[in-house]
């Protein structure tokens, strides 16, 4: 805990500073470069497998199951035990503590199975060796043999079966059946939402080094040092002190070092305190995409009711969603969804159920917007067929739509919207992009264009930040200053190429007023700042920074009483200025001089750091409360073109603002918004997960999985920051969230390719577009518009297929 006591109070809000502090090099608002960024050019930033390794290092390998779902009936692994350079052989019997590393401690999670396989290709033993080579060909000497046990491989299948990983839950406001009953226009429809890989660079790796007394050091790549720390600390049978985690950088997380680093850093773990000898796990691209989650793949099932003027009456929605054969974190990812079925809209009468579904597939879990994205990606799906049905542009009914005042601005889970901006961001966006005038011209071209057809669509975001698990929303730092005036800065945040590292310095360079060159950014280890929170729900730099503030600002409180005391001056007299201290408007030291003198005095210049999210509650037994600390905006819009004879698709132009309160950093946030849209427009678009009907997952690598390559970036991509941005909350300088929201803005790419494939029914049969939209569901929905136009009638307009 901070030293509250001895704090001075600070009035003044942080987030009236509207420009970099002048005269102060790489203070908050700057366009600081990213702290490891000349390291990641030259390739001398240092990851896991950079580390040197000490001599007698071994290396391991995991041995995957050939079916879906089965019982082991024979392991004979007498061949692999005698493999060349093979030093020793985990299966469940050598897990010397608890055989779990689920993230909820529901006991679904094992490091490796005991006796029964629940998905094609879960490791069901593991190989250390002397090299990586040696583990790997030794794996295939197993002789494993099955009962095969029946498989559900399909959320329809689990559905049918009633399989859940978790029970069912329900989100309720109003009396959506009268509603449904009462309103003029009425539709129901379904939408399959494909999953996505997390592709980071930078695979699953551990690397364990043992200590005395049974202790081991992990070098994990985790967005989640504390969890790894218990969960091994669990799987050792030993307390958490045993365990220290360190992550300096991961080469890339998005959610999916969550929870899923736990298996690999507990194998790791258990060979190094063996052994006694240094144990690095570390998978290959396809042994990582086969044996790690990804983003919940969703059936969604609607029905909505609606007026005149689009305004949405009454709406019944039903989400399943494939959570893989053990929980993770799959309840949270579920309830997440449900939040954001709203986006940016007011729905009154709702009723939301969501399904959490088990299938004898790989555990899907955290992936960047955590479930946000799918809600999202289905209500944007029902405004636009909205529109069409009573022919009005999809921008005017999602306006219509907006959350207002007074009795509309309710969520479905009974928050009230106070921050609501959408009004004036979407004023701004139409001012930038002249979406109305294109829209004329894109309509005109369509008309004389029979196989290339052009789409537009603008798309707002409206997402929650915080952790809708209360107790996750905590952070802690830790500050040092040396007698030279340098700066050590430790917190539980974790850097994964996001930027929260330069950030939460800059905010210490902020406070004491240093330059940013005198602070020392260090590893995230949990031997300095314990039991952390994940770096996730977009909260890193909202809690980290917090949590930095305030250790600064104990520490210079503290050299403020002292230097009042020494020249005997009052505590109001002693101003911080950029690079010095004026004492008395008369004395004036460098920084380090008064660090140096404070130091002779015996004044402690140490310091740690803790910050909670205020306001925050939530009772999910009555689905109420406030989930979040505040709301994320943005809009976009997105032009494309299709070729209707092939399904090929270009995106051609997009515009962008995104309200990111007052920026932190403002080329990091730019960056983020651009790595993120570009993400969920792969998500959208050409990242397809298929699995054979045996379970096997055939899309494992980058020949078979498409993200999308530098060709793929819109030709004209415009981003703006938003310039009125300001959070009305006290977050940290009055900044907002950025790494998740910005992905859910490539969600107009998608409705611009749908735009275009209604133009080939002249807007009057809704293209059933399911996620992704990949050439081959582009080329069957333009195929399915066609024959739509047959079933036209004057009574309704018809979806294709219908």
């Amino acid at each position: 805990m901070s030293d509250n006591a001895s704090k001075v109070i600070d009035t003044k809000d942080p987030g009236e500073l509207l420009a970099p502090t002048p005269g102060l090099s790489g203070g908050i608002r700057s366009a600081s470069k990213h702290d490891s960024g000349p390291k990641h050019v030259a390739g001398e930033a240092v990851y896991v497998d950079d580390i040197l390794e000490p001599f007698g290092t071994l290396h391991l390998a995991p041995g995957a199951a050939t079916v879906a779902h089965g019982r082991i009936t024979k392991m004979d692994l007498s061949k692999v035990r005698s493999a060349p350079g093979v030093v020793c052989v985990l299966t469940a019997d050598d897990v010397p503590g608890v055989n779990d590393v689920s993230p909820a401690h529901t006991h679904d999670d094992p490091v490796l199975p005991d006796g029964i396989v629940q998905f094609y290709g879960q490791p069901v033993f593991c190989v250390a060796a002397e090299t990586r080579e040696q583990a790997r060909n030794a794996v295939k000497l197993a002789e494993i043999e099955y009962e095969e046990l029946p498989a559900i491989l399909s959320v329809k299948e689990a559905l049918e079966k009633q399989q859940f990983v978790a029970p069912p839950h329900v989100m309720a406001q109003g009396d959506a059946k009268s509603a449904l009953v009462r309103a003029k226009h009425r539709r129901s429809g379904a939408m399959e939402i494909g999953g996505q890989d997390h592709f980071y660079l930078e695979g699953q790796i551990t690397f364990a080094i043992p200590q005395e007394d049974g202790d081991v050091l992990l070098h994990c790549s985790t967005q989640h040092p504390s969890e790894v720390q218990h969960n091994i600390a669990n799987v050792l049978g030993r307390p958490a002190n045993a365990v220290t985690v360190e992550v300096r950088r991961m080469g890339g997380g998005f959610g999916g070092k969550e929870t899923q680093a736990s298996q690999w850093a507990a194998l790791a773990a258990i060979v190094a305190v063996k052994t006694g000898r240094p144990a690095k796990m570390r998978l290959d691209r396809d042994d990582d995409m086969v044996m790690t989650g990804k983003r919940h793949d969703f059936i969604v099932e609607y029905d909505v009711g609606f007026d005149d003027d689009g305004r949405i009456c009454g709406l019944d929605i039903q989400y399943a969603a494939n959570c893989g054969f053990s929980a993770d974190l799959s309840a949270a990812i579920c309830d997440r969804a449900m939040f954001h079925t709203d986006n940016a809209y007011f729905l009154g009468d709702v009723e939301i159920r969501s399904y959490r579904c088990k299938t004898n597939l790989v555990s899907n879990t955290a992936f960047r917007g955590f479930g946000g994205p799918q809600g999202m990606v289905a209500i944007e799906r029902i405004i636009d067929e909205i529109a069409m049905t009573i022919g009005r542009d999809p921008l005017d009914v999602r306006i219509a739509n907006y959350y207002g005042t007074t009795d509309r601005n309710t969520t479905p889970y009974h928050m009230t919207v106070e921050d609501n901006v959408l009004a004036e961001l979407t004023n701004d966006i139409l001012a930038s992009c002249d979406y109305r005038k294109r829209r004329e011209e894109i309509d005109a071209f369509n008309a004389q264009s029979p196989v290339i057809k052009r789409g537009i669509s603008i798309t707002p975001v409206k997402f929650g930040i915080s952790f809708t698990t209360t107790f996750l929303n905590q952070a802690g730092a830790l500050i040092h200053i040396y007698q030279d005036g340098s700066v050590h800065l430790n917190h539980g945040g974790t850097e994964m190429g996001q930027g929260l590292f330069i950030k939460v310095a800059q905010v210490v360079a902020e406070e004491f007023q240093i330059d940013l060159d005198r602070i020392k950014i260090t590893a995230t280890n949990t031997g300095k700042v314990p039991n952390t929170s994940a770096t996730a729900a977009s909260s890193g730099a909202d809690m980290n920074g917090m949590a930095a503030r305030d250790a600064a600002i104990t520490i210079k409180s503290r050299l403020i009483a002292f230097a009042a005391e020494k020249y005997g001056v009052v505590e109001a007299a002693v101003r911080f200025v950029p690079g010095r201290v004026i004492i008395g408007g008369v004395t004036e030291l460098e920084f380090a001089d008064l660090v140096k003198q404070a130091y002779l005095a015996r004044v402690s210049l140490s310091a740690t750091g803790y910050y909670a999210t205020p306001k925050i509650h939530y009772d999910r037994e009555t689905a109420s409360g406030r989930p979040f600390y505040y709301f994320a905006y943005g809009m976009a819009c997105s032009e494309v073109m299709i070729d209707t004879l092939t399904g090929e698709y270009k995106v051609t132009r997009v515009d962008i603002s995104h309200d990111v309160g007052r920026s932190l950093n403002p080329a990091i946030d730019r960056g983020q918004i651009e790595g993120g849209f570009i993400q969920g427009m792969g998500w959208l678009t050409s990242e397809e997960l298929w699995w054979d009907d045996a379970g096997r997952l055939r899309t494992h690598a980058p020949s078979t999985y498409k993200i999308p390559a530098c060709s793929d970036r819109p030709e004209d991509f415009r981003l703006e920051l938003w310039s009125s941005g300001r959070n009305v909350e006290k977050t940290i300088h009055r900044s907002k969230a950025v790494g998740e929201p910005p992905l859910m803005l490539a969600i107009s790419v998608h409705r611009a390719i749908a735009d275009a494939i209604a133009s080939v029914g002249d807007y009057k049969v809704i293209p059933m577009l399911n996620a992704p939209a990949t050439p081959e569901a582009v080329l069957n929905a333009v195929a399915n518009v066609a024959k739509g136009m047959i079933a036209q009638s004057h009574d309704a307009i018809p979806a294709a297929g219908e």
